[in-house]
């Protein structure tokens, strides 16, 4: 009689924190963040379609962008928003919006004390299209992000 007795007790315990606990990977507003999702998708497939391309160099002295599309017609945006995110050490991320300035995206407000791995995302300001990388500091030169191929 006490093998099946403390199995009743354990499944009535078992159900009481099933009901009391929260839930963290479950989400109310879960259609909201599918559709942010697929945006998401339409967007980096739009820089992959216009065969946009970034040359990152993230220095100690700031950082610049310089960005090149295949695609005829594609305007270079004004405006550039940028984020930079460790993945490990939310702390240290940033975001940022960077002008252009002759043939580029500069600024010299930006320092990342941490050597390693970065992850770089690219916007343009209406956010039709976006651009996600990898850098790892320190880096010598130029960090390309993107595809320069361009398929239908």
């Amino acid at each position: 009689m006490v093998g099946p007795f403390v199995v009743v007790v354990a499944a009535l315990a078992t159900a009481w924190i099933a009901v009391k606990t929260d839930d963290g990977l479950v989400t109310a507003d879960y259609y909201k963040k599918g559709l942010a999702i697929n945006q998401t998708l339409i967007s980096s497939e739009q820089a992959r379609k216009s065969g946009l391309t970034a040359g990152v160099r993230l220095a100690d002295r700031g950082l610049f962008i310089r960005l090149q599309a295949t695609a005829p017609g594609f305007v270079l945006p004004s405006l550039l928003l940028v984020s930079i995110s460790h993945p490990t050490r939310a702390g240290l991320d940033q975001t940022f919006q960077l002008r252009r300035t002759g043939d580029g995206y500069r600024s010299d407000a930006i320092h990342l004390p941490v050597a390693g791995h970065w992850l770089v995302l690219l916007e343009d300001d209406k956010k039709t299209w976006r651009l996600l990388g990898n850098i790892v500091l320190p880096a010598n030169g130029e960090t390309i992000i993107g595809s320069s191929e361009k398929t239908n």
